[in-house]
């Protein structure tokens, strides 16, 4: 119990500095999203060790933080950890608008600028798709809305990362 709890407890601030390449041959740490409704997350890499906790909700950002054989160590919002089967994991690239705060509404803008058009706010945990990132503004989407967000208020994406165009 005591090293469960102390692989639970890290930062949810997401660093990309000391990527290194992983079993996949792709980078680590990374951001993917979850591919099911039911994502068992484990205490170890295999299906022997016992079940830390399920999401229940598909499109989930996580962060990819190790890898060991068919199995990644993923890094939710709150920075718990644990282990899950890569066939449950996406490409896909979505975020969770400011899990962090409570009540703060961020500003969806019609363009990349700080002094663009807000064309919406979003809520805390909203769930978006990210198309294209670049000097520091995410273009997002998800039902009913289409726009950019400050990078910065974002679970999903590292500061300044390059995505999509």
């Amino acid at each position: 119990m005591t090293l469960l709890c102390g692989l639970l407890a890290t930062s949810a601030t997401p660093q990309a500095q000391g990527t290194t390449t992983g079993a996949s041959g792709l980078p680590v740490p990374r951001f993917v999203s979850l591919k099911s409704d039911r994502v068992n997350v484990r205490i170890g890499p295999s299906r022997e060790h016992d079940i830390a906790w399920t999401f229940v909700q598909s499109g989930l950002p996580v962060e990819i933080v190790g890898e060991f054989e068919n199995w990644r160590r993923i890094r939710d919002w709150e920075g718990k950890q644990g282990w899950v089967f890569r066939s449950l994991l996406s490409s896909r690239r979505t975020a969770l608008v400011t899990p962090w705060e409570k009540s703060d509404r961020t500003p969806l803008r019609a363009r990349s600028r700080s002094d663009a058009d807000i064309v919406a706010e979003l809520d805390p945990f909203v769930l978006t798709t990210i198309s294209e990132c670049a000097g520091g503004w995410c273009r997002v989407n998800g039902e009913n809305y289409d726009g950019w967000l400050d990078q910065t208020r974002l679970f999903g994406v590292y500061p300044d990362e390059l995505i999509g165009d």
